[in-house]
């Protein structure tokens, strides 16, 4: 895949079911929905300047999705810039540094360097916000790998 080529995305039945459920609740575009089944949570994707309007006041929109499908949900900013998503993918880490690297057999790593005292926060519980990274940045980037540093 080239730099330019942007993969093409196929949503599944249930993942266009939870994206018109959220659009229905909020009346936001949703970019994208990914059902990560390891950590029982829906990641939704949206412009970053609706993440707000997404999880409604007092994050009632959020709350309600997890009531009814019974799974964690996170709304995550969206970007077609490969340094703007990871930053979005990460937060609320300050992020400090990113370097992306490509081995041999065509493995994309991507270094990010975050504020010290965020390391943790970048990271996750059991490491579910860095594996949030890495699906989003898989789907459409091609990214095999990240390291927090």
């Amino acid at each position: 895949m080239s730099k330019d080529d942007k993969p093409q995305i196929k949503l599944t039945a249930e993942e266009f079911r939870y994206i018109a459920l959220l659009n229905a609740l909020t009346n936001v575009f949703v970019r994208d929905c990914i059902v990560d089944e390891e950590n029982n949570r829906i990641i939704f994707l949206v412009d970053p300047k609706d993440i707000g309007r997404a999880i409604g006041p007092r994050g009632i929109y959020v709350q309600r999705l997890r009531k009814t499908l019974n799974k964690d949900i996170e709304i995550v900013g969206y970007s077609e810039n490969l340094e703007e998503q990871i930053r979005y993918a990460l937060a609320p880490a300050k992020v400090r540094e990113i370097r992306v690297v490509n081995r041999l057999g065509g493995k994309k790593i991507v270094y990010v360097s975050v504020d010290p005292k965020d390391k943790g926060i970048a990271i996750g519980r059991n490491g579910k916000n860095v594996a949030r990274a890495r699906l989003i940045l898989k789907r459409y980037y091609g990214i095999d790998s990240i390291i927090i540093a």
